[in-house]
């Protein structure tokens, strides 16, 4: 579920960010991008919660180090690319 939602995240960035260059209101794309990071955040970590309570460690050992980092990177990407909206705009 967390791939359907970062993948939601990223088109909505992206229009977001080409709706703005052609002098559109973009800020629903902005909203819609931003709430798609924040579900895709709480999914994985509704899944590592879930491996958690099933004791799968060796699971858990194998995805967090990796995917942790991957989602702190979309999450700080996806606030600045759509801050690029915020900050043109004033």
């Amino acid at each position: 579920m967390w791939l359907f939602f970062g993948l939601g995240a990223v088109i909505s960035t992206l229009l977001n960010i080409l709706w703005f260059f052609r002098n559109k209101n973009s800020f629903l794309f902005s909203f819609i991008s931003l709430a798609f990071t924040s579900l895709t955040v709480c999914s994985f970590y509704h899944l590592e919660a879930t491996r958690v309570i099933q004791e799968d460690w060796a699971s858990l050992l194998d995805t967090m180090p990796a995917i942790s980092k991957m989602l702190w990177f979309c999450v700080i990407t996806s606030i600045l690319l759509n801050a690029i909206t915020f900050i043109k705009k004033k």
